[in-house]
């Protein structure tokens, strides 16, 4: 049996300053991602975060589920272009990135988002991964097609603090 070796591939910084043009300067919260395949079509993130202070509410002095949301976001979209970009992700085959920064934000809906707070995480620094646990082709009523994507996601800090959760995704007028 052959083993199948995990291929990295370092945060592209340019890449990464393009994810993020939408977010305003103090929402930029993803700081680094590393982009794991390790399988034909499969493919993984790991991330830095860092949130000097919250965008909406006073410091709760820990991650909060607008942030978990915001944070999962980034990453997420980061993990699609850089898919794109080295032909890593199954569904995303005949994506070009000119088709992901067309959808990015028109298109890309989260259907479902839960999250489970198991320990406060400190927003100041922590670290993430998410991974891309199925894709499908499926079919609206009207016969459009979209991707349908299952994810997982985990943050955690050094002080242990740790939050997990789910998502699925919708990509709508895809190409």
């Amino acid at each position: 049996m052959t083993a199948l070796l995990a291929v990295e591939h370092p945060t592209d910084e340019h890449l990464l300053a393009r994810v993020l043009t939408p977010y305003k300067d103090h929402c930029k919260y993803l700081r680094s991602a590393v982009v794991v395949s390790e399988a034909a079509g499969q493919a993984s993130a790991r991330c830095e975060f860092t949130i000097p202070e919250s965008c909406y509410i006073d410091d709760t002095g820990h991650l909060n589920s607008v942030e978990v949301n915001i944070c999962y976001n980034q990453m997420m979209y980061y993990l699609v272009a850089k898919s794109v970009k080295e032909g890593l992700l199954t569904g995303f085959e005949s994506w070009t990135l000119d088709d992901f920064w067309k959808h990015q934000l028109p298109d890309i809906l989260i259907a479902r988002f839960a999250a489970n707070f198991r320990r406060p995480v400190n927003p100041r620094a922590f670290c993430g991964e998410m991974e891309f646990r199925s894709v499908t082709r499926r079919a609206l009523a009207d016969g459009s097609p979209f991707l349908h994507a299952e994810t997982v996601y985990r943050y955690w800090d050094d002080a242990s603090g740790r939050c997990d959760g789910k998502a699925v995704l919708a990509f709508v007028n895809v190409p």
